[in-house]
């Protein structure tokens, strides 16, 4: 059966197909450009990494979405010393400038607040504040 569709309908199509294409393009490219990386580390008091990894997993993570803070990896070291104690992870934002106000407008969130309360009814889970490092991609790096 023939191509049902011809003329300008089909030239239409076509040039949509190819807009839409060079959107996603121009919009990964542009987000490439100015994400940059934030390599956080916990350290919990004894006997809190799992109420740490059940906050993560079943509230901290949705609220970083909202807040524009996309999550790339969590992790547990593999060093018996650390094993029990540490969570490390990456999330990206758009700038610095953008990780400042995500982490501050994270900080005022109603639902953040009640969970960090909720979570630590029977005691800190923290056993200092977390370590901070941001990061740009390098230009050879799989992610940018």
């Amino acid at each position: 059966m023939r191509n049902l569709v011809a003329g300008p309908a089909r030239y239409t199509i076509l040039m949509t197909r190819k807009l839409v294409l060079l959107s996603l393009l121009m919009a990964g490219f542009a987000f490439g450009q100015n994400r940059i990386f934030e390599l956080r580390t916990y350290t919990c008091n004894e006997g809190k990494l799992e109420a740490l990894k059940t906050r993560f997993r079943d509230h901290t993570i949705e609220i970083f979405k909202r807040h524009g803070m996309e999550s790339i990896g969590y992790w547990i070291p593999q060093d018996p010393e650390k094993s029990k104690t540490t969570l490390i992870y990456i999330i990206s934002h758009a700038s610095r400038e953008q990780a400042t106000k995500n982490w501050r407008e994270f900080g005022a969130d109603p639902e953040w607040k009640k969970v960090a309360a909720e979570s630590e009814v029977n005691g800190k889970i923290l056993a200092k504040p977390p370590e901070s490092v941001y990061m740009d991609a390098a230009d050879f790096s799989q992610i940018k």
